[in-house]
């Protein structure tokens, strides 16, 4: 498949904006599924310090 131009490229025969929102949302998702356990890992770290903190000063 060839285009003419890049303009005709983002358009994708009229197909575009389906096509771009479908890449989009895929790369949401991929983000998605590296940043929540990232953070989720680091929220559990803080709270296990926390929770060590406060059973050494009992």
């Amino acid at each position: 498949m060839s285009f003419a131009s890049f303009g005709e490229f983002l358009a994708m025969g009229s197909h575009g904006p389906y096509v771009w929102s479908c890449y989009a949302i895929g790369l949401a998702v991929l983000g998605l599924n590296v940043a929540l356990p990232i953070l989720a890992r680091r929220r559990y770290l803080q709270d296990e310090a926390r929770r060590m903190r406060r059973e050494e000063s009992k």
